[in-house]
């Protein structure tokens, strides 16, 4: 491998972090906080991002394009890759930063694996308890689960419903507003 080999980019990187941001983005929706109860703390915050990040993970690893594998890797990697450098910019240690990201990538896999269950079975009410269990850690409030799944249902279905074409050049639409 020459010197320029160390420089290359991984396929898709650049579209996995495009993707990934916009997770961020759809996550940091005020309604999200407002209208669903939703804890505006760290550990709510990453409930948010790991919610629409599972449901765009989904979403590209499903596709039957041959790339959608790497895609959705390179999101994950993305997402990761930002868990990193926040936990750094919090002044968490060098030390500690390995031990805290793996803590976060197996409550993300836990997470991700039990939303995307309920959205297999078609089980909203799986769904809304698996959201209740992680977001609140029991039991949320009001129909503030109810309603959260509804949207990441919703935000399903937009997903699904954009083509890979777009996605694999970084480009994405989650679901509108929390309302």
């Amino acid at each position: 491998m020459g010197l320029l080999g160390l420089f290359s980019r991984k396929p898709h990187e650049r579209a996995g972090f495009s993707l990934y941001a916009a997770a961020v983005a759809a996550a940091r929706d005020p309604g999200l906080f407002g209208t669903f109860g939703v804890p505006d703390t760290l550990d709510g915050r990453f409930d948010l991002v790991s919610l629409h990040a599972a449901l765009l993970i989904r979403r590209v690893r499903r596709d039957p394009d041959p790339r959608g594998k790497d895609l959705a890797q390179a999101v994950f990697d993305a997402m990761f890759a930002d868990m990193d450098v926040n936990l750094r910019e919090m002044g968490v240690g060098d030390l500690a930063v390995g031990k805290r990201v793996k803590r976060m990538w197996e409550a993300f896999h836990g997470r991700a694996a039990a939303y995307e269950a309920a959205l297999d079975s078609g089980d909203a009410a799986a769904l809304a308890e698996a959201l209740a269990r992680n977001v609140w850690r029991g039991e949320a409030p009001g129909a503030a689960a109810a309603g959260l799944a509804a949207h990441a249902i919703a935000a399903d279905a937009v997903l699904a419903a954009q083509p890979f074409s777009a996605l694999v050049e970084g480009r994405v639409r989650f679901a509108g507003g929390a309302a």
